[in-house]
């Protein structure tokens, strides 16, 4: 979705979804209304989200304005990520060779298997003793 220079994407990751607008800006970087180093206190996780902006030197061209629910806080940080990447390929379509090259196009599809019933999780068994 795309209204006057916003530029409107979803992004998932694990079972976390972010809601993320990107506006022409100074490169502020605001989640759930709060600042990326309040919501995010961990240094890697902040440096993993803003990774499709460095990687395609529009940090200090956008603001990103995201909205995330779901999940913890590592899924919410690449579920920002996927959100900007989609916003920046509606932004600029030239980018997404580069940000396909780098893996950050492709919803990564990895989620907790469930356990199963008379199993001690998903794939781990009870100890099974023969007497």
């Amino acid at each position: 979705m795309q209204k006057e220079n916003v530029y409107y994407a979803t992004g998932k990751r694990k079972t976390a979804i972010s809601r993320t607008w990107l506006t022409p800006g100074k490169g502020q970087i605001i989640v759930n209304n709060r600042s990326v180093e309040e919501y995010f206190p961990i240094e890697s996780l902040r440096r993993q989200m803003v990774e499709p902006l460095k990687l395609t030197n529009t940090i200090e061209s956008y603001d990103v304005k995201a909205s995330v629910d779901g999940g913890g806080i590592s899924g919410q940080a690449e579920a920002v990520r996927h959100g900007i990447t989609k916003a920046l390929i509606m932004a600029d379509p030239d980018l997404r060779l580069t940000l396909k090259k780098a893996g950050f196009v492709k919803r990564d599809p990895r989620v907790k298997e469930r356990k199963k019933y008379g199993q001690r999780g998903a794939r781990a068994r009870f100890q099974f003793s023969k007497r």
